[in-house]
């Protein structure tokens, strides 16, 4: 049993601990968790046999009917029990559900410091063992890199979407402007985050993009209320017809099944430190990606044929921004992309 309650990067991420849990134990793992997309993107994993979610850890417990499910379901449960958070959330759940000590690994105890891959980390985490409830003494043979299992009708949606946009004949490229507190209490408010880049600042990389690639469609991601923000680059970028296409994808419902279907036929995306980052990443899409604050040392999205470059600070800095990064090095980055591939 795991306990996660992740960010879409996060449970992106959260694939490699599953695998090799499921390796090293040689069946599935249960999942207690929550987000509206956590099945999405890990309903089809074979590591995974039961996804239980919690709707919501804040609120009172007597008020939240999936959490006494999520109680039950932990008190029946009789193997080891990986707790994966360190809030006092995942620790109630675990208090009601009386697990004792000596079935549980508490991941954080075991937290190396900033200077690990999440994806690293993680594959040391399965090689750990409750005290009562020891596992095989084998190291699972797991690459350090997330995956994503996609069915194949995500693939076909995303191209019956891209035909419905008229985008169906061009070279995709991803832009992702936004990231998850970049819509919060009701209103845009990314001008004061480290991860805030202005709209003419993307408005320029789209310009160089399409200046190399003029068939292309530059396609602006984000959520439905992040619509206001893409379309706000959109108008920045002021693109002629005739020099390519740049659409407002937030404002045509590009849900996360669309986005891993389009990733895996992109020729690139350009993105923030977000989960739909790591979402490209694990579909093999060539990734630029910028970096505030938390560096991109522990972050920095994994894939198994594409190609992530990373810009900004590889450690942990408190002071950086992604807005101490130039257009003219993106550019460059993505440029430097392209020959890789061209040449792979």
């Amino acid at each position: 049993m795991v306990v996660r309650f992740p960010a879409v990067g996060d449970a992106v991420l959260l694939t490699v601990l599953l695998n090799a849990l499921a390796e090293r134990y040689g069946r599935p793992v249960h999942l207690l968790s929550s987000g509206e997309w956590t099945p999405v993107l890990l309903g089809h994993d074979p590591a995974l046999s039961e996804l239980r979610l919690v709707a919501s850890r804040r609120s009172p417990h007597w008020l939240t009917p999936s959490r006494w499910s999520a109680v039950r379901w932990l008190r029946a449960h009789r193997g080891p029990v990986y707790l994966c958070d360190p809030d006092v959330h995942g620790e109630r759940i675990i208090a009601r559900a009386g697990i004792p000590e000596p079935r549980l690994v508490r991941a954080w105890q075991h937290w190396p410091g900033d200077g690990i891959h999440w994806a690293d980390w993680w594959l040391q985490i399965a090689q750990l063992d409750a005290a009562d409830v020891p596992g095989p003494a084998r190291v699972p043979q797991v690459p350090p890199r997330p995956r994503l299992v996609v069915p194949a009708a995500w693939h076909d949606e995303a191209g019956q979407w891209l035909q419905r946009l008229g985008l169906a004949q061009r070279p995709l490229v991803l832009v992702q402007p936004g990231h998850k507190k970049t819509y919060k209490r009701g209103r845009l408010g990314t001008g004061t985050h480290d991860k805030h880049w202005p709209a003419q600042r993307w408005a320029t990389v789209i310009r160089g993009v399409l200046a190399e690639l003029p068939d292309a469609a530059v396609l602006v991601c984000g959520s439905a209320r992040e619509a206001g923000l893409a379309q706000a680059i959109v108008d920045a970028a002021a693109v002629p017809a005739s020099q390519g296409l740049v659409i407002n994808g937030a404002a045509h419902q590009l849900t996360l099944q669309r986005l891993a279907g389009l990733a895996a036929r992109a020729v690139g995306m350009i993105s923030v430190d977000t989960g739909p980052a790591h979402v490209a990443g694990a579909m093999d899409c060539p990734l630029v990606v910028l970096y505030g604050q938390a560096g991109w040392k522990r972050w920095k999205p994994r894939s198994a044929s594409g190609r992530v470059i990373a810009l900004g600070p590889c450690e942990p800095s408190p002071d950086a921004k992604v807005m101490d990064i130039e257009p003219a090095q993106v550019l460059a980055a993505w440029h430097a992309l392209q020959r890789e591939e061209a040449t792979a």
